[in-house]
C-alpha cells in the first residue's frame, strides 16, 4: 500500500497524522508514505525526526482581513495543485489522507480530481474553512466530535477520533515520583500550550499562593517557553513548596496518568487526549482562535458533564480556586467527572482509519 500524507500549520494538524503514520509502520509494515508538507515548516523538520519521507511545496494562506490579498493566493494555489499533481501521479497512492490546514488544500484537491481516493480528517467540533471545501472532493471525512458530523455530507463521515489519542493512551508507565512528585498528594497540571498564554498566566500567578496553602495538593505549572522567565521572576518572592515552574513538557503522557485535574485549553489534540485517559478537566478556551472553535469544543464535553469551562474574560484567581475546590474537595463529583471524561474518549482511533485504508 502506498499512502500520501498532507497537513499542517500548527501541532493539531501535524500531530494526527504522525500518531497514524505510527502505527501503520507498526501494523502495515511494507507501507510507502510521502508527506507533503509547506517548505521549511513544522511538518518538514517534525517529518525529517521521524524519518518521514517529505516534499514540501509553497503555499499561502487565505487572508480574512485583507481580501485583496488572496488574489495572490489563489494564483499560488493554482500553481501548487498542478505540482501537487505531479507529485501524486509520479508516487501512485492508494490513499491520500489530509489532516487539515491549508497546506492540505491543493493535495486533496488535486488527488480528488485525479480520481485517488481521499480521506479528510476533521479535529475540531466546528470544522475550519479547509475542510469545509474539500468536504465536496474528499471520499470520506473521518470526525473527532459527533457533533462536526451535521457539517458534513452524512454518506462520507465516519467518527474515528483522534489518533494522537491513541498513541497518548498506549503510553509507557513512569513512576510519579522520576516526575519529581509525590505519592499521597493529589496533582494539578496546568497548561495552555506550547507558547502559552498570557492573560491566563497572570491568573494563574495569583492563584498559586492559594494553591500552595493546601499542602495534600501538588502543581506542576507549565508557562509556556515564552513567559517562563517573566513568571519566575514573578513569583520569586513567593514561597511555594508545592508548585512546579516549567517552561515546556516533551512528553507530557507521563504528567498526564498521574494527574488528578488538568487546567487547560480547548485545543483539539488536548481534548482527545484527556478524554482517552478520562481526566477531569478545568477548560479555558481560547477566543483568539478562527470561529471560536476551542469553545465549541469545549461545550461538546461540557454538555456531557465531561468537564468545567471557565470563558477568559471571566476568569480570575477566586473563580478558578473555586472550581478547583469544587472537585478535588468532592472525591464523588471528581469520579463522575472522570467517568464522564472517559466515555467522551476514542481510544481506538488508529484502528478506525486502518479499517477505512483497508477498504
Amino acid at each position: 500500500m502506498k499512502i500520501i500524507f498532507t497537513g499542517g500549520g500548527t501541532g493539531g494538524h501535524i500531530y494526527p497524522a504522525l500518531a497514524l503514520i505510527k502505527t501503520i509502520r507498526e501494523k502495515r509494515p511494507d507501507t510507502d508514505i510521502l508527506y507533503i508538507g509547506k517548505l521549511d515548516s513544522q511538518e518538514e523538520k517534525l517529518c525529517e525526526r521521524e524519518n518521514i519521507p517529505f516534499i514540501g511545496i509553497k503555499v499561502l494562506p487565505l487572508y480574512r482581513k485583507n481580501p485583496f490579498k488572496n488574489i495572490k493566493t489563489i494564483i499560488n494555489f493554482l500553481k501548487s495543485y498542478h505540482e501537487c499533481k505531479k507529485i501524486i501521479k509520479n508516487f501512485d497512492p492508494d490513499w491520500i489522507v489530509g489532516t487539515g490546514g491549508y497546506v492540505s488544500c491543493p493535495v486533496i484537491y488535486a488527488g480528488a480530481k485525479k480520481h485517488y481516493k481521499t480521506i479528510i480528517h476533521e479535529q475540531n467540533s466546528t470544522p475550519g474553512v479547509t475542510n469545509k471545501f474539500l468536504a465536496k472532493y474528499a471520499k470520506y471525512i473521518a470526525i473527532s466530535f459527533p457533533e462536526s458530523a451535521k457539517c458534513f455530507p452524512q454518506k462520507k463521515v465516519v467518527l474515528t477520533g483522534n489518533p494522537r489519542a491513541q498513541v497518548v493512551y498506549e503510553k509507557k508507565i513512569i513512576k510519579k515520583s522520576d516526575l519529581g512528585l509525590t505519592e499521597n498528594k493529589k496533582f494539578i497540571l496546568i497548561f495552555m500550550g506550547s507558547l502559552g498564554a498570557k492573560y491566563v498566566n497572570e491568573a494563574i500567578v495569583k492563584l498559586l499562593p492559594l494553591l500552595n496553602k493546601r499542602k495534600e495538593w501538588e502543581v506542576v505549572f507549565v508557562t509556556g517557553k515564552e513567559h517562563y522567565e517573566d513568571i519566575q521572576h514573578k513569583i520569586s518572592s513567593m514561597v511555594l513548596n508545592n508548585i512546579q515552574l516549567k517552561p515546556y513538557i516533551d512528553y507530557m503522557p507521563a504528567y498526564y496518568q498521574h494527574a488528578d485535574l488538568v487546567i487547560c485549553r480547548a485545543g483539539a489534540t488536548t481534548l482527545a487526549e484527556i478524554a482517552a485517559l478520562g481526566l477531569a478537566a478545568i477548560l479555558i478556551p481560547s477566543p483568539y482562535v478562527t470561529n471560536n472553535h476551542q469553545e465549541k469544543n469545549a461545550l461538546s464535553l461540557v454538555n456531557n458533564n465531561a468537564a468545567i469551562m471557565i470563558k477568559e474574560k471571566d476568569l480570575n484567581e477566586d473563580i478558578l480556586y473555586k472550581k478547583i475546590c469544587s472537585l478535588l474537595d468532592n472525591p464523588y463529583e471528581l469520579r463522575v467527572m472522570r467517568n464522564n471524561m472517559f466515555k467522551q474518549g476514542i481510544r481506538d482511533s488508529c484502528e478506525r482509519f486502518l479499517k477505512i485504508l483497508d477498504s
